[in-house]
């Protein structure tokens, strides 16, 4: 109790506000949540993309495809938020124990990744500079890339990996009796 006293109000607002279950349906099995991970990561690489087009196209039609994705790639990061109830948003005071080990992992698990997509964005660009492709004109997108993969791949762990909420007993009874 004595961790719930050194909340501040902002704490307290954020851990209410990750912790709502209006969108469980949209997560509830491990099943939902992949495919909600799947749909950010192709919004993630759509949108990337749009603004590569922007800056190196000069393509204003990008502009458009960025704003349109917006909105759907938020609603998918509040799902995966939901999901994991908070656990890369809220301060290490608002977690428990339990959480911050898993925080901890799911960290460990997003820079394990990045260093073997790092790898092979390494030896893509290599490989590329090899065939005669200019490479100096690809330092740009593949910078953008690693960075965006860098920001985004811990909730993309997190997503993946979070665990399907206990059944409550009263509720599992009342499914079964159902049945």
């Amino acid at each position: 109790m004595a961790q719930q006293e050194q909340l501040t109000s902002y704490d307290r607002r954020m851990q209410a506000l990750m912790n709502r279950t209006e969108g469980e349906p949209l997560y509830r099995t491990a099943g939902r949540r992949r495919a909600v991970v799947g749909a950010h990561i192709a919004l993630s690489v759509a949108a990337v993309a749009a603004w590569l087009g922007t800056v190196i196209g000069e393509s204003s039609w990008a502009v458009w495809v960025m704003l349109g994705l917006l909105l759907p790639w938020c609603v998918a990061t509040g799902i995966i938020n939901g999901a994991t109830r908070g656990l890369l948003e809220l301060r290490p005071r608002a977690l428990d124990e339990r959480q911050r080990g898993e925080r901890d992992r799911v960290r460990a698990r997003a820079h394990q990744v990045m260093t073997w997509l790092l790898l092979a964005a390494v030896v893509g660009t290599g490989v590329a500079g090899f065939a005669g492709v200019d490479v100096k004109a690809l330092v740009f997108q593949v910078t953008l890339c690693a960075f965006v993969a860098h920001w985004l791949m811990p909730l993309w762990v997190a997503g993946l990996t979070a665990r399907d909420e206990p059944v409550d007993e009263a509720d599992g009874f009342a499914a079964r009796a159902a049945a």
